[in-house]
């Protein structure tokens, strides 16, 4: 078997919409997904798990209903579950989620920016 590192910035090159996260890898029944964000998400928590956001390029807010926390390249937080929070990005920001496999990015919240689960790139 060939082993060769992932690498993120080629991922993020071949897919262009925003908010739709692409599975990159698996690590036992977590998922890493890779997405690209602008403006506004919805509102939403996540009832059975935590909510990791890594920020590989570019700066985002994640807003709760008391406050917000700003994230810059080279950031991450950790959003625990059951917590509302709205995503944000003034101009195109690169991510990485890592949650467990089957997780839906509008988390308790359908609406139209649900994402198929799933997609690999």
């Amino acid at each position: 078997m060939l082993k060769r590192p992932i690498n993120l910035l080629n991922k993020f090159s071949k897919f262009s919409d925003h908010w739709s996260p692409k599975v990159v890898a698996e690590m036992n029944d977590y998922q890493f997904k890779l997405a690209k964000i602008q403006n506004e998400f919805t509102w939403h928590s996540h009832l059975e798990t935590d909510e990791v956001f890594l920020v590989i390029e570019g700066s985002m807010t994640i807003e709760f209903r008391d406050g917000k926390v700003d994230l810059s390249a080279g950031e991450m937080y950790v959003v625990p579950k059951g917590v509302e929070h709205k995503p944000f990005a003034k101009d195109e920001c690169k991510i990485m989620f890592i949650e467990p496999r089957g997780v839906v990015n509008t988390g308790d919240s359908d609406g139209e920016l649900t994402a198929k689960n799933d997609v690999w790139v």
